[in-house]
C-alpha cells in the first residue's frame, strides 16, 4: 500500500467539467446527478482552500465552428448546438464551486494551454478531450510543484473523470476518487477503480484525513 496510499499534504484537488452547460437544470448538455453533488464538492473545496492545498478546475471549451470538438459531439456543434462555447455563460464554472476571487474564463489563454489563476493556489485549465492529461501540460505543472496525489471530483464518472484517473495512474500519481463528490458513479466502476489502486472514499473520509 505504500505506493498507492494518498499523501494528503502533497495532494491537489481536481474538479472535472463542473460547468453550467453540463450541470444546471435544462442546460444543453446536462448530466443527471451533477447538481446534487455540488454541496459536497463545495465542502471539499472549502477545506482545500482553508489549508492552502492546490486546486485545479479542468474544463471543456467547444469552439462554435466545431474545430476542437470530440467526434461524438462534433456534428451537433457544427449544426449549431452551443455547448460550453468560449466566452459564454454556459462555459463558466457553476457558482457553487467558484472561489471568492473568481473571474470569467479567459478562453484565449485557456485554449492555448495556459493555466488561468482564479485564486490563491487555484487554477483553471482546458482539456481538449476526455482525459485531463491528453495534450495538456498538467503532468509537468503538478510535478513542478512536487504534487504526487490527485483527488478527483466532478462530472461525470464514466467519461472524463474515469479517463483522467487512468491517465493519472499511468503516470504513477497516487489517485483518490471521492465517490460522493462525483456524478454518475456506479458500483462496478468503483470496484474497477480499486482494482487499479485508486483510493476510493467519500467526503467525510477526506475531511478527516486532511
Amino acid at each position: 500500500m505504500s505506493y498507492i496510499s494518498p499523501n494528503w499534504n502533497t495532494s491537489v484537488m481536481i474538479t472535472i467539467d463542473t460547468q453550467n452547460d453540463f450541470t444546471l437544470p435544462n442546460a444543453p448538455a446536462q448530466i443527471s446527478g451533477t447538481t446534487q453533488i455540488l454541496p459536497k464538492m463545495k465542502s471539499l473545496l472549502e477545506k482545500y482552500r482553508e489549508i492552502g492545498l492546490p486546486i485545479i478546475h479542468v474544463i471543456r471549451l467547444y469552439k462554435e465552428d466545431g474545430s476542437n470538438v470530440d467526434i461524438c459531439r462534433k456534428e451537433a456543434v457544427e449544426k449549431g448546438a452551443r455547448i460550453v462555447a468560449p466566452y459564454s455563460d454556459g462555459a463558466e464554472l457553476v457558482s457553487e464551486i467558484r472561489p471568492l476571487s473568481y473571474s470569467s474564463l479567459d478562453a484565449h489563454k485557456l485554449l492555448k494551454g495556459e493555466f488561468q489563476s482564479v485564486g490563491e493556489n487555484e487554477w483553471i485549465m482546458y482539456k481538449p478531450r476526455w482525459g485531463a492529461f491528453y495534450h495538456t501540460d498538467l503532468e509537468a505543472f503538478l510535478k513542478k510543484r512536487n504534487i504526487d496525489t490527485i483527488v478527483f471530483s466532478g462530472c461525470n464518472f464514466p467519461n472524463c473523470p474515469r479517463t483522467s484517473i487512468y491517465e493519472a495512474s499511468e503516470r504513477d500519481f497516487r489517485v483518490v476518487m471521492v465517490a460522493d463528490c462525483m456524478s454518475q458513479v456506479y458500483e462496478k466502476g468503483i470496484q474497477e477503480m480499486r482494482n487499479i489502486g485508486v483510493h476510493v472514499c467519500v467526503l467525510n473520509d477526506v475531511l478527516s484525513a486532511i
